[in-house]
């Protein structure tokens, strides 16, 4: 059947209607408040192309080297021209037109639907395109240029960048009754970078398309979910919004004079926006990035995705740094339309810090996309606004600064998804900017400073010392314990490896396997066991380089059975009604033999490459039993475990509790995840905003844990680690200092801070030991 209702749709169509389509019917499926659609499934557009005979040219064009701008452009095209130019069935026509008839006669919104979009890890927001105000007569075109848009620069280059085959990607379109909405935006329903209790909204006047775009900066509103208080309200100076025009298209219109610096939202509607928010993230259990507009006094949702940017599950942390003293996503200094703050540095302009970073480099002035070719690596992009075209070009720069949008636009979405700092919203940058002067921009503080700045820890060095400019570099304080790092995608390698660290105290396999977007059986059966070793030897390889021949620990596979869920294969995986406590880490492992044994000899291999500084950690386990049976398949594969180094995770109370078995079974270090370890010890599950207020990695119980652990490894020769989220508070570090830890990991914002405490401590310990 060409179309579906949203009531007819679920998650489990996701094959069918694809990502946002699913995500609608779920939602209308949960009593939310959704205006109605139906949808044209990813059949018909299979159908149509394969129908027509235009589906091998069309993957034939697109199969470009994505970093080539020009052949980008061609390839683009030569794909939207054969979908455009090619005559729709007329079965489709009329079943399409009948299904608008059975809507009523008004005018709707078309929304393409990927079927690999909005998944877990992944994000395709804003690639594929939208129209609103189409009438019956443009139909039938709009849904044609969806189908087109599924062939944009962009989104053939992002298939490109995370290895997304073009021929296993389908699109459905969504025709939805139009809300002609008075206020609009988006929002956040969890900080879209660390996933904490910490809701952000973005709201603009008219329809959402201008924040979504970018093209106004937005009111941006921080609420602490756990108390529920407004923390920060931030008007910006709306200067146009996108309304209907007469025609029935969307135009840009000034803002009245007015209403430009008036605030959008009142307390009664931020707090209906969270509880509609705190609803859909429960539906889905994860954070959500939800679109949503108000008409008439009345919310409605109008799209919802999981947040794709978050710095990870368990072991995700930031640093302690003065950006912490800013509610993320705020404008610096600025609160409720109040004036900037006085700075130390001199500040050129300011904006929404929406990427983290600090990093210095050369202006490219981008006015239009033939600018694009003189951005070279290292560069910092300053443009009005971006768009998806410029994301090759993106992803060669230092940082991005744009004049327009918020922590939901194009800019601060791709650029936060690349790692490349970002300051949006700076109103007037590319005015006061000048094409190739030097600048430092600061994506935490939302700052843009004049000249190349060295960072306030290393003025302190003699003159004349040899000190980069650019401030993700790091000077090592020198400490006894040693300092390593959390590296949660192999992209971020050196970026992490810039930070000084001792090392990777934590790489985690899963996600070289779930960017695949097929589970692991699925993946072997589609390309081969060779195939499969190799994305983990990749991945692996490009840490192992930029760390040689400091050590890298590289955790084997630890994702719940959801995640599997949700990829191409996932439908074989087990439906568990708490995969934090279900099939996952070790004991998934061990029950997938052949499967594991296809992760040791991706080891295997980077050892006969000569990278001797990988070292083996496995998760989640809860005796020697497991680790006997690892090591024996360890040893299956050619892995000799008494010449490489290799642990476990502590994350159970029953492995801490076995750490003395454990250790006999002949492991060189343990590492604590201390997530899963307080979630376990106390029964709380820290994403349950019942119960969330009394988890605490410092509770006597888990610090108890910990220290007979320390202890016992210490009598065993065996190093001890910690590479949970607890690793950046300072509480942490002066405990397990004074237990004898051997290593503390935390991420990557939070080494130069954990770097500074740990050589406070150690001087203290030094001290008490002489008096």
């Amino acid at each position: 059947m060409p179309t579906l209702w949203l009531d007819e749709i679920g998650a489990d169509d996701l094959s069918r209607v694809g990502g946002k389509a699913a995500s609608l019917g779920e939602l209308t499926g949960a009593g939310l408040p959704v205006p109605s659609a139906f949808v044209v499934t990813a059949d018909t557009y299979r159908s149509f192309i394969e129908a027509t005979g235009i589906d091998e040219p069309l993957f034939e064009a697109v199969d470009v080297d994505s970093d080539d701008s020009q052949a980008l452009a061609e390839a683009a095209e030569r794909a939207q021209e054969l979908i455009l130019e090619t005559d729709t069935p007329p079965s489709v026509r009329e079943d399409l037109l009948a299904a608008y008839d059975e809507m009523g006669d008004e005018d709707v919104a078309v929304r393409s639907s990927a079927t690999a979009e909005d998944l877990p890890d992944a994000s395709f927001a804003g690639q594929q395109d939208t129209y609103l105000n189409v009438s019956r007569a443009d139909l039938l075109q709009r849904v044609k240029e969806c189908w087109a848009s599924l062939f944009t620069q962009r989104a053939i280059y992002y298939r490109n960048e995370n290895d997304f085959a073009h021929d296993a990607v389908d699109i459905a379109v969504v025709v939805q009754q139009m809300v002609d909405a008075e206020k609009s935006g988006v929002m956040f329903t969890s900080h879209p970078s660390t996933g904490g209790p910490t809701a952000i909204i973005e709201a603009a006047w008219g329809l959402g398309e201008a924040v979504v775009s970018g093209a106004v900066s937005p009111d941006n509103y921080i609420i602490d979910r756990e108390t529920g208080s407004i923390d920060e309200v931030t008007v910006a100076d709306k200067k146009v919004m996108c309304v209907r025009g007469d025609d029935g298209e969307t135009i840009e219109r000034s803002v009245p004079e007015e209403k430009r610096n008036e605030r959008v939202l009142s307390d009664e509607e931020i707090h209906r926006l969270i509880e509609i928010g705190e609803r859909v993230e429960d539906h889905y259990d994860t954070p959500q990035d939800v679109e949503w507009a108000v008409y008439e006094g009345e919310v409605y949702l109008l799209q919802s995705r999981p947040i794709t940017t978050i710095d990870d599950t368990e072991e995700s942390g930031g640093s302690a740094t003065e950006a912490e003293s800013q509610p993320p996503g705020s404008k610096s200094g600025v609160a409720d339309g109040g004036a900037m703050e006085s700075q130390s540095e001199p500040v050129r302009l300011s904006g929404i810090g929406s990427a983290p970073g600090r990093v210095t480099g050369v202006v490219r002035i981008v006015d239009k996309l033939d600018n694009l070719d003189k951005v070279e690596d290292g560069d910092i992009i300053v443009a009005e606004m971006t768009t998806p075209d410029m994301v090759p070009a993106m992803k060669r720069a230092n940082g991005i600064i744009t004049d327009e949008g918020g922590m939901t636009s194009h800019a601060a979405i791709v650029s936060r998804e690349l790692g490349v700092p970002a300051v949006v919203g700076a109103e007037d940058a590319t005015q006061k900017l000048r094409d190739g002067e030097t600048i430092t921009l600061d994506g935490d503080k939302g700052t843009v400073e004049k000249g190349a700045k060295v960072p306030e820890d290393m003025a302190d060095e003699p003159e004349g010392a040899d000190q980069p400019v650019e401030t993700h570099s790091a000077v090592k304080p020198m400490t006894g314990t040693e300092v390593k790092v959390n590296v949660s995608i192999p992209e971020a390698a050196e970026r992490a490896a810039a930070t000084g660290a001792d090392g990777v105290g934590l790489l985690r396999i899963e996600h070289m396997i779930l960017s695949t977007d097929k589970t692991p059986a699925r993946y072997v059966e589609d390309h081969g066991e060779r195939a499969y070793v190799d994305e983990i030897v990749e991945g692996v390889r490009s840490v192992a380089e930029a760390f040689y021949p400091r050590p890298i620990r590289v955790r084997t596979l630890d994702a719940p059975s959801d995640e599997f869920r949700q990829l191409q294969g996932g439908e074989d995986e087990p439906s568990e009604h708490n995969p934090m406590l279900g099939y996952r880490g070790i004991r998934r492992s061990l029950d997938r033999p052949g499967e594991f044994k296809l992760e040791l000899r991706a080891f295997e291999r980077l050892y006969d490459l000569g990278y001797d500084n990988v070292e083996l950690m496995l998760p989640l386990v809860t005796d020697a039993e497991d680790i006997l049976r690892a090591k024996a398949l360890m040893q299956e594969v050619g892995i000799d475990p008494e010449k490489r180094d290799w642990g476990v995770m502590v994350e159970t109370p029953a492995s801490a509790l076995s750490i003395e078995e454990i250790c006999d079974a002949g492991i060189d270090f343990v590492s604590f995840g201390t997530n899963d370890l307080t979630q376990y010890t106390l029964a709380v599950d820290r994403n349950n905003g019942n119960v969330a207020d009394r988890f605490d990695e410092l509770h006597p119980a888990v610090l108890e844990l910990m220290s007979q652990v320390i202890g016992t490894c210490r009598e065993h020769d065996v190093s001890t680690s910690i590479c949970g989220q607890a690793a950046s508070k300072p509480q942490m570090v002066d405990f397990l200092v004074d237990e004898g830890v051997t290593s503390i990991s935390p991420n990557i914002d939070a080494v130069r801070d954990v770097q500074h405490e740990v050589k406070r401590v150690e001087q203290r310990l030094l001290l008490e030991s002489v008096r």
